[in-house]
């Protein structure tokens, strides 16, 4: 059987390994043909604190007529940062048109954390990608963003788990089929929360947090996971597979001197999908 062909619609950073430079690599380890429509070409990971980005709506809304014409068309599509509220308009649009043809959508609604939007993110541009969780066959945002998307109060300190299905059947009102939830406080335990569409079956999954921070492990989870289920796994086990995953990169590097590049991932591929 011939490997999934997966698009991803991403940043790409030309200064460290984050968002399409850290998926990238991944998917193709996994085996998986990976294609990329960049949203921004951004210079360096944010953590640094002084960057410049490009936009690429442009360049993304003459791509796709180029694409259609050509007859492309991929199994998979995975969204991730999204730049401006045209934008969004496009990828959503596009994701739609391709998810009725039967191409599977993976959405991470990257808008905030910790309670607050990134700059730039505006409630137009919320709205529309509730419209892409609408067509998503997996949605998987941290807290910040489930809230965000389903119109709840943030609560710093986290959810009881009555808490938790609230804000997935949140997201799955909207339309997502399958629905994770990352870095949320259930009863106090740091946790990713999910609810698997094939199976009609919620559940938990609870991590212990390493204190250093490295941009673009969330990149990572997406990438692994998506690998995982892509390769017909289960969501629950791809999900675990995932975290372990980022946790065990995060202490392999934990004593890296630049922390603000991410993690150097092509020295680490066998150990990302060792099972």
């Amino acid at each position: 059987m011939s490997k999934k062909q997966i698009l991803l619609i991403n940043d790409m950073a030309g200064y460290g390994k984050v968002a399409t430079a850290a998926m990238l690599p991944i998917l193709s380890y996994m085996g998986l043909p990976t294609y990329n429509l960049p949203t921004a070409l951004v210079s360096n990971t944010l953590d640094y604190g002084k960057f410049h980005i490009l936009d690429t709506t442009d360049y993304i809304k003459n791509v796709f007529p180029v694409w259609k014409e050509l007859g492309f068309s991929f199994d998979a599509i995975a969204t991730g940062f999204i730049v401006s509220e045209r934008q969004a308009r496009l990828v959503s649009q596009y994701c739609r048109e391709q998810a009725a043809t039967g191409t599977t959508i993976f959405v991470d609604p990257i808008m905030g954390d910790e309670g607050k939007l990134y700059n730039g993110v505006t409630p137009a541009t919320v709205q529309n990608m509730r419209e892409m969780v609408s067509v998503a066959h997996l949605v998987f945002p941290n807290h910040t963003e489930a809230c965000y998307l389903t119109d709840s109060p943030y609560q710093p300190e986290g959810v009881d788990h009555a808490g938790a299905r609230a804000l997935i059947d949140g997201l799955r009102g909207i339309g997502a089929k399958s629905v994770l939830i990352t870095s949320i406080p259930v009863d106090g335990q740091p946790s990713v929360v999910g609810y698997n569409h094939e199976e009609d079956t919620y559940f938990q999954l609870p991590y212990t947090e390493i204190p250093v921070h490295f941009p673009g492990t969330g990149d990572i989870f997406s990438a692994v996971l998506i690998g995982h289920l892509l390769n017909g796994e289960l969501l629950k086990e791809s999900t675990r597979k995932a975290m372990d995953a980022v946790y065990k990169l995060i202490d392999l590097n934990k004593d890296n001197a630049d922390k603000n590049r991410g993690i150097p991932l092509e020295k680490y591929l066998e150990v990302i999908i060792d099972d």
